[in-house]
């Protein structure tokens, strides 16, 4: 067997910006910028006050058109979008569902644009702003798990919106050993090194194992009523969304409107690697839904993703080797893959479904209810979570007996 060496991996942890440890995550970001944005800053960090006293709209009225010019390093640009994109989020929802705005001032509109331009983003909140880029440490010399861990900028929700993010967090960085993984596949089929192809499927399962369980912190630190019902209205977005049917027009940036999706689990870079390196292709609709959502990563991050896809396919080449192990392999990566959508499946239903069902049948509706049927980044939520399901399913190979035993369905807590 070739063992990879790490001056090749160390060239692509420096090619699609990512690392061994924090996988996609941004590593120590940054939680001050220069003081000619301290206004941004200070809007962003008394965000929960400002939207609960209705005071947001008025003071983003007076600020002045800063242009991010001085804005230097790709770590100062990741905190000015993060901060920006909280400021717009809290803006057009301030009043809730019900009364969003239908124009993002100039003050905001114009120097967000502009760092979204030097990052290849959209200005919006994306996943990668609010889940990979907006972290930090109580204690700085502790460990980074959860009770050490909290928000840079936050939204109305308290405790459960802390937990929502950072549990995704967490989340994605149990990705990062699965990201070495597919990196080690993609290089052991290029020298036809089955046993590597194997050892790298194996890490890629492992991995996604542990997001699986990671997972599952949701329930110690997300109220299904307080996501439902506060928090997910400002991760929501203004393309196929009902509350912004014509989009989010940007004042001093187009004359036409904006059509954007908000912040999703689809916008995750590490499962779409995981697609690609299994093959798992998905339906027309998905699939287009899914490669859209590459548009709301950073560009590095995106081009993995498009690295992957663009090999050989690993599944055809499974079904002309003779190995067993390795088809065993695959399948055993397929089998995690398949179990860590249907846990996504049924946290759906019980942070979504289930609490929006409750509210329909309240005279007073609350906040989020038009949205019981959609995704926050704009998809139809339950026919896209079961559809790629499904199609992750249909990878398995299954006319040769290497089927792994374990249950695919299992949704214990």
């Amino acid at each position: 067997m070739e063992t990879i060496n790490r001056e090749t991996l160390q060239a692509d942890f420096d090619a699609f910006d990512i690392s061994e440890e924090f996988g996609f995550l941004l590593e120590e970001p940054l939680t001050n910028l220069p003081d000619n944005y301290r206004v941004w800053m200070d809007l962003a960090n008394n965000l929960t006050h400002l939207i609960k006293s209705r005071k947001l709209r008025d003071l983003v009225h007076e600020m002045p058109v800063l242009i991010p010019n001085l804005l230097s390093d790709h770590r100062e640009l990741s905190l000015a979008h993060l901060a920006l994109g909280f400021i717009s989020m809290g803006y057009v929802w301030q009043e809730g569902q019900h009364a969003p705005a239908q124009v993002l001032p100039k003050a905001l509109a114009v120097p967000y644009w502009l760092v979204s331009r030097r990052l290849g983003l959209p200005p919006i909140l994306t996943y990668a702003d609010s889940v990979l880029a907006n972290w930090k440490l109580r204690d700085p010399t502790g460990d980074m798990e959860i009770g050490n861990m909290d928000l840079i900028f936050s939204f109305p929700g308290g405790e459960s919106c802390r937990g929502f993010f950072i549990v995704s967090l967490l989340v994605e960085m149990a990705a990062s050993s699965g990201i070495v993984g597919a990196l080690e596949v993609m290089h052991a089929m290029k020298s036809s090194d089955v046993a590597g192809i194997q050892n790298g499927l194996v890490k890629v399962t492992q991995s996604l194992k542990k997001m699986k369980e990671t997972f599952k912190l949701m329930h110690n630190h997300v109220d299904p009523t307080a996501f439902h019902g506060t928090l997910r209205i400002f991760v929501s977005g203004w393309r196929d969304n009902p509350m912004l049917p014509n989009g989010l027009l940007y004042e001093g940036v187009s004359t036409e409107p904006m059509f954007l999706s908000g912040g999703s689990a689809a916008q995750s870079s590490a499962i779409q690697c995981f697609d690609a390196l299994l093959s798992i292709q998905h339906d027309d609709e998905t699939g287009a839904f899914l490669t859209r959502m590459r548009d709301y990563m950073p560009p590095a991050h995106c081009q993995l993703i498009e690295t992957l896809s663009a090999r050989p396919s690993l599944r055809d080449l499974i079904l002309s080797c003779s190995s067993s192990d390795l088809c065993q392999a695959y399948n055993s990566c397929v089998s995690a893959m398949v179990d860590l959508r249907s846990y996504h499946l049924f946290a759906v239903q019980k942070y979504i479904i289930g609490p929006g069902n409750r509210t329909m049948g309240c005279p007073l509706r609350g906040v989020g209810t038009m949205l019981n049927d959609k995704g926050t980044g704009g998809s139809n939520l339950m026919g896209f979570l079961k559809g790629v399901c499904n199609t992750t399913k249909k990878a398995l190979i299954s006319d040769r007996p290497c089927v792994p035993r374990e249950n695919t369905m299992s949704f214990m807590l």
